[in-house]
C-alpha cells in the first residue's frame, strides 16, 4: 500500500508557520553539514598520521574530489527543485517518476565521471602541483573514489528527494553516522590492514555507499516503493536544466578558491596558511546559513508547485530575517574572537594575523553571503537556475581575477586589498541577486500561472 500521500500530508510545507518550517528543516540540515565537515577533517588527520607526504597527497586528491562534490551538489539541488514542485501539487506518482529519472541520470553521470576521471585525473594531479613522490599517493586515493563515485551521486539524489519531501533529518542521520563510522573504519583499514591512503579512500566509498542505501530505504518508506532507474530523455532534459547550472555554480566556488589562493601565494606560504585557516573557520560559521539554504529551497519548491506565489515571496523574506539573526550572532565572533580561533590551528603569529585579518574584514560581507544563499535557493526552487550560475561566474571568476590582477600584479597593492576586493564583490553581488530575486518573485505573484512539468506516462 502506498504511503506517499500520507507522508506528504504530514510534511506539507504549503501551510502552517513559515518560521516553524524554516527552523525545523534548516537545523538538521546544518547539523548534517557540520558532521560532513568533521568527516573531511578526520580523513586529513589520519593522513597526517601516516606521513606528511600522505597528507599532501590526500589534500591534492581532495581538490580533484571536489569536482565530484560539485556534480553531487547539482544532482541534489536539481532533484529537490523538481520533486518539491510535484509534492506541492500533490502529484505523488509523478514524484516517484522524477526520482527514478534522477537515479537514471546519476548512474550515467557516475559512469562518465569514472571513465573520464581515469583519463584526466593523473594529469590534473600533476597540474595541481603534486611532486613526483606525492602524485602516486594522490592517485591511490583518487582512483578508488572514481570507481566509487556512484555512491556519492546516488546519495545526493536520495538526499535531494527527501529534502523535497520535508525530511532533512534522514540526511543528517546518515552524515552523523558516517562521521562516527569513519573514526573506526579509517584506523582499521589504514593501519590494522596496512592499506595506507587506499584505506582512507575505501572507507569513504564504503560509508557513502551505505549512506546511500540507508537514504533510499527511507525514501522507499516515504514513496511506498523502491526507486528504479528510468531513462526518459524528455524528463532528463528537464532535470538537467536544473542540475547543470547548480553543479556549475558549485564549480565556480571551487575554481574561485584556487584563484584567490594563487594571489595570496604571492605574499608567502604563511599568508596562504592563514587565509586557508580563516576561510575554513568562516565556512563553519556559515553552516547555519547553508542549512537555511536547504530549507528555503524545499519550502519554496513545494509552494511554487502548489501555485502559491504570495507564500513563496513570504518564505524568501522570512528566510532573510532568520539569516539576519544568524549574522547578528556570528559576525561578533568573526570580529572579536578570530585571533583566538586561528590560534587553535597554529601558534605562528604571521598565520594568526593573516587569518584574523581576513575574518575581520570578511565579517562585513557575512550577511551578504546569507542573502546570496537564500536568493540562489529561491531561484533554483522556482526553476530559474541560470541567473545564479552567471552571477557565480562573474563573482567567483571573472571579476576577482581581473581586479586582483590589476591591483596585486600590475600595481603591487598590499594583500589586504585582496580581502577588501572579496568583500566588495560579495556585497555588490548580494545586492544584485536580491534585486533580481525580488523582481522574479514579484513577477510570479502577478503572473501565477506556471508552465507545467512533463506529464508522467
Amino acid at each position: 500500500m502506498r504511503r506517499g500521500a500520507a507522508l506528504v500530508a504530514g510534511q506539507d510545507l504549503t501551510t502552517g508557520s513559515i518560521y516553524k518550517h524554516l527552523i525545523a528543516l534548516s537545523v538538521p540540515a546544518a547539523m548534517g553539514m557540520i558532521f560532513n565537515t568533521l568527516y573531511n577533517l578526520t580523513d586529513f588527520w589520519f593522513a597526517g598520521l601516516l606521513s606528511d607526504k600522505a597528507l599532501a597527497g590526500v589534500s591534492i586528491a581532495g581538490s580533484v574530489f571536489f569536482l565530484i562534490v560539485a556534480i553531487g551538489a547539482g544532482m541534489q539541488g536539481g532533484t529537490t527543485a523538481i520533486v518539491a514542485s510535484e509534492v506541492g501539487k500533490k502529484q505523488f506518482d509523478r514524484v516517484t517518476n522524477w526520482v527514478n529519472q534522477a537515479v537514471g541520470i546519476a548512474l550515467v553521470i557516475g559512469a562518465i565521471c569514472m571513465f573520464g576521471g581515469f583519463l584526466i585525473a593523473q594529469k590534473l594531479i600533476i597540474f595541481l602541483g603534486a611532486e613526483p613522490d606525492v602524485a602516486p599517493i594522490a592517485w591511490q586515493y583518487v582512483s578508488i573514489v572514481l570507481v566509487g563515485n556512484f555512491s556519492f551521486v546516488l546519495m545526493a539524489v536520495a538526499a535531494g528527494a527527501l529534502m523535497a519531501l520535508g525530511d532533512t533529518k534522514s540526511n543528517r542521520n546518515a552524515l552523523a553516522a558516517g562521521f562516527f563510522v569513519n573514526l573506526a573504519l579509517n584506523p582499521l583499514l589504514t593501519f590494522t590492514f596496512g592499506l595506507g591512503v587506499t584505506g582512507l579512500a575505501l572507507a569513504t566509498v564504503i560509508i557513502k555507499a551505505a549512506s546511500a542505501a540507508y537514504l533510499f530505504r527511507v525514501l522507499k518508506n516515504e514513496l511506498g516503493q523502491w526507486c528504479r532507474p528510468a531513462f526518459n530523455l524528455p524528463y532528463w532534459r528537464e532535470l538537467l536544466t536544473q542540475v547543470i547550472p547548480a553543479s556549475f555554480n558549485m564549480l565556480t566556488i571551487i575554481l574561485g578558491g584556487f584563484i584567490t589562493v594563487s594571489f595570496v601565494g604571492r605574499f608567502g606560504s604563511e599568508h596562504v596558511a592563514g587565509y586557508a585557516v580563516g576561510l575554513r573557520l568562516e565556512q563553519v560559521l556559515l553552516l547555519p546559513a547553508l542549512g537555511l539554504f536547504t530549507a528555503v529551497m524545499a519550502i519554496i519548491g513545494q509552494n511554487f508547485g502548489a501555485n502559491q506565489p504570495a507564500r513563496v515571496l513570504e518564505v524568501y523574506k522570512k528566510g532573510l530575517l532568520i539569516g539576519l539573526a544568524i549574522s547578528v550572532v556570528f559576525i561578533p565572533i568573526m570580529v572579536f574572537l578570530s585571533p583566538t580561533l586561528i590560534s587553535f590551528f597554529s601558534d605562528n603569529q604571521q598565520i594568526i594575523n593573516t587569518g584574523a585579518t581576513y575574518l575581520r574584514i570578511d565579517a562585513i560581507a557575512f550577511f551578504a553571503y546569507v542573502v546570496l544563499f537564500i536568493s540562489v535557493a529561491s531561484l533554483q526552487a522556482v526553476k530559474q537556475p541560470l541567473f545564479p550560475m552567471f552571477l557565480g561566474i562573474a563573482r567567483q571568476l571573472v571579476v576577482p581575477a581581473g581586479v586582483n590582477y590589476i591591483l596585486i600584479v600590475r600595481y603591487g597593492f598590499p594583500m589586504i586589498s585582496l580581502f577588501i576586493t572579496i568583500v566588495c564583490v560579495v556585497v555588490i553581488s548580494a545586492l544584485v541577486s536580491h534585486w533580481y530575486t525580488m523582481r522574479q518573485l514579484l513577477k510570479l505573484a502577478r503572473e501565477p500561472e506556471q508552465k507545467p512539468l512533463l506529464v508522467s506516462k
